[in-house]
Formats: C-alpha cells, structure tokens, sequence
C-alpha cells in the first residue's frame, strides 16, 4: 500500500507540472488547471485512505476531514464564480493568505506534538526538524498577515501607511525573529512562550511589511508572498515526509519567484526598489507629475471614422477596460472593423491591468482570438505602421516619460510605443493619474486624441457610429 500512494503521489506530481506548463499559454491555460487539480484531488483521497503512520495506523476523524474538505469546496466555489476580473488580484491574495495561515498551523500543531510526546524534554527539537517548523512557522505567518492586509488595501479598505525609518524597523524586526529563532532552536531559550513569540513577531512582521508599499507594487509582493507560501508548504512536506506536498510547495515557491522576477524586469525595477520604493503611493513623485501642453479631444464620431477607413488598429486595453466590464464590447468593435476589412491587434503589456495575464484572461473571455493578443516586444515595432491606437483604460504601461524623463517614478520601463502610430486616442474618464500618481505625457502629444467618458459606454456607441457609417 505504501508504494502504491508513493506512485500515486508521483502521478499527482506530474499532474502539477504538466498543468504548470499548460498555464504559461491561453489556450491551454484551462485544460492545464482542471489537469493539476485533478492531480491534486488524487493526492488528496489517496492520503485519506491509504497513508497510515509508522505504527500502521491510518488517519482516523475522516467525518472532520470531509466536513472541512465540503465547507472549503462550497467556500472556495462560491467566491471564485462570484468574483469579477478586476477582483482577482484580490482573490488571489486571499487564497494565499490561507495557504500561509495552513502552514503556520502545521508547523503549531507539530511542535505542540513533540512537547506532548517529549515529557518536557525538547533536545529533540534542536534538529533539522526543529528548524523546518520554526521556517514554515516564521514564513507562513509572514505570507498570512501579509496576504491579508495586500487584500484589504487591493479592496480599498486599508491605506498605505509608513513611519520615518520603518524600513529600519522591518529589518530590526526580521533579525530579532531570527535571533530568537536559532536561540529557541539550539536550545539557549525554550518554552512554549518564546515559541508563540516568534509567531506573533511574524504576523506583526507581514503587516508592516506590506502596509507602505503603494498599491501598483501589490502585485508584485502578492506574487513574493504567494512564493513565501509555496516554501512554507515544502517545510510541511519535509515534516511529514510527504512527497507531493513537497513537490507542489516547491513548485508554488519556484513559479512565484519566477512570476515576481518578471514583473520587476517589466517595471526596470529591482525587488529590493519595489519594497521600500512605496512606488504607486501617496509618495509618488517626479517631474513628470507636472507634464504640460494641450490636450485634444475628438468626438465619437471622428472617432468612428478614423478606425473604419484605417488599415491596421492596434486597440491597448488596460484596468479601466476590467473595470467597466466592457471586453465584450471591445470585441465587438474588432468585429465590426475587421468586416470592413481593417486589421484589429491588441498590444498586452506584461503588467496591463493588476497581474500578467490578467488582460489576455480578460479578453479570451469574450472569445477574442488568442493570435491577436500580441506581447510588448513583438507589437513595439509595429506602431510605427498603425494608422490608430485605442488606448482603453491604460495609462502608466504607455507613458512616454517612462523614456524621456529621468526624475518620473517610471524612468526605464518598458512601455507599450504607441506615441509612434499615425493617431492615437485615449479613452479615459478624465485626466487623472494613473496608478504610479503621475501624469502621462501621451496625452499632450500632437498625434494624441482625448475620448472621455465611460469605457463600456463608449465603445458601445463607437461601435453604433462605425455601424451607421
């Protein structure tokens, strides 16, 4: 029977990998999901029924077992049916905030365990298992409260907040948990006390950790601390010797360090700016806040016009195309160009929207084709032969300062060159900044066009103007 759950956790492994790789294409990204799940609920049924411990014994409490696997099932499927896509950052952060609230249970339960099962006697708590429940303790918490309070400020209920020298303190405050930690480990301090200490300093760390970061830098720490919780769930693998577990924590851990990489390459930011940078925050400064010049407005109608009789629109969609809940109406636009024999593309930015892939989801909803969802660095050169750019929600990802300018916050990131096609319009509710809180100097270009109003609401009548022509 032992052998047989080893190859079932192998087979489960391979479902993660597998699935893993499906997610990095659209077409795939689904089939690729239902796959690592399916792997998932393997392991899952097949650690019920068949593990037992070193005496023989198999897992007893099965109705508390299935009773917690319902509720989080109905939970779980009741929130992600609900939740919209301009939400899913959120949601995200949420779920993993639970992974991390897991592992500091794993790692409490285990050493409440061996102070059980010890008599009081803790020496064998100075081993290398020692340190794995002090590491999954320590870094699930972190991954937990950090999580958590990501959600609220994503949701708009907690605002950065930052003290001078904070940043200090984050540092003064890791090196006490480490200190404390090796001290309780090798044995010059112990007790429960000093153990719920540790646990409590590294909640109390998660929140002042990701309270200052300014709110277009989340996604990033959301994807750091979504890598936090994939190690803490490798340290549980370690403690039971559970090899999927382990695998899976692994892989959770790699693909979040991947994904936080990435999104710092996008941003020409390193990971060390994006944590004590407070980029998108009240602190936000730069000369690009006082771009200056004269802003255009075109109508509907011209706008129509234009992108009927055009050759090629490159459309960029951005949050506010999430935020209206208008992809279907952009779609529909693209069809109707496309009968008049106009070339439709849309440019995605690696960190359009709250995350990567966040766009290309959004779009692939309303079934737009998966060949026209062109990446940065292949849709860069061909602005240049675009006759019209509709920018729908975007701001920073198209801001030329990001070029021009080396006292803005976005100097050296890379950005959608759409200042090079023949017209450019810019479809936004007002002239407010965007997420880095600075001005755009697109706006005031002279090939650049103001469309205000409602994304939704305006594609829908641009898309009865183009009819009527």
């Amino acid at each position: 029977m032992e052998h047989l759950l080893t190859l079932i956790y192998l087979i489960a492994s391979i479902t993660f990998m597998v699935g893993l790789k499906m997610l990095s294409k659209p077409d795939t990204a689904r089939k690729g999901n239902l796959i690592a799940a399916g792997g998932m609920t393997l392991a899952i049924f097949a650690t019920i029924f068949m593990y037992t411990d070193a005496q023989g014994n198999h897992l007893g409490n099965l109705m508390y077992i299935f009773l917690a696997l319902i509720v989080g099932t109905v939970i779980g499927w009741i929130m992600a049916k609900r939740v919209q896509m301009t939400a899913m950052p959120q949601m995200v952060s949420f779920f993993n905030g639970m992974g991390g609230a897991c592992a500091a249970l794993i790692s409490i339960i285990e050493y409440n365990h061996m102070v059980h099962t010890s008599g009081g006697d803790m020496s064998g708590f100075m081993s290398s298992k020692g340190l794995i429940i002090l590491a999954g303790l320590i870094i699930g918490s972190i991954s937990f409260s950090g999580s958590i309070i990501a959600y609220g400020k994503l949701e708009g209920k907690i605002n950065d907040f930052s003290l001078k020298g904070q940043q200090i303190a984050n540092i003064g405050l890791m090196l006490a948990i480490l200190v404390i930690s090796v001290l309780f480990n090798i044995g010059q301090i112990s007790g429960s006390v000093w153990f719920f200490t540790i646990l409590g300093l590294s909640l109390f760390y998660g929140i002042i950790f990701v309270l200052p970061i300014g709110g277009a830098d989340m996604p990033v720490v959301i994807s750091l601390l979504n890598s936090f919780t994939g190690v803490a769930a490798a340290c549980g693998g370690f403690l039971y010797g559970n090899y999927v577990m382990l695998i899976g924590g692994i892989l959770v851990g790699s693909a979040g360090t991947i994904l936080t990489v990435t999104m710092c390459n996008a941003m020409n930011r390193s990971l060390l700016n994006v944590l004590v940078g407070n980029f998108g925050g009240s602190a936000a400064t730069g000369a690009a806040q006082s771009a200056q010049g004269t802003v255009k407005e075109i109508t509907k109608s011209d706008t129509a016009i234009l992108m009927k009789y055009a050759k090629k629109v490159v459309i960029v969609p951005g949050y506010g195309l999430a935020v209206a809940q208008a992809q279907h109406t952009c779609h529909e636009l693209e069809t109707l160009l496309e009968e008049e024999g106009v070339e439709v593309k849309y440019a995605i930015h690696p960190v359009a929207g709250r995350m990567p892939g966040h766009m290309n989801v959004l779009l692939a909803e309303s079934n737009v084709p998966y060949d026209k969802l062109v990446e940065m660095e292949d849709i860069n050169p061909e602005f240049a032969t675009t006759d019209v750019v509709l920018v729908v929600g975007a701001n920073d990802v198209v801001n030329p300062a990001a070029k021009t300018d080396p006292t803005s916050p976005i100097y050296g990131m890379p950005i959608l060159e759409v200042e090079n096609a023949k017209n450019v319009i810019i479809m936004k509710r007002s002239m407010k900044a965007g997420y880095a809180g600075i001005d755009n100097e697109l706006f005031y270009r002279p090939k650049s066009f103001m469309l205000f109003g409602d994304a939704k609401d305006t594609l829908v009548k641009l898309v009865t103007e183009v009819k009527s022509l």
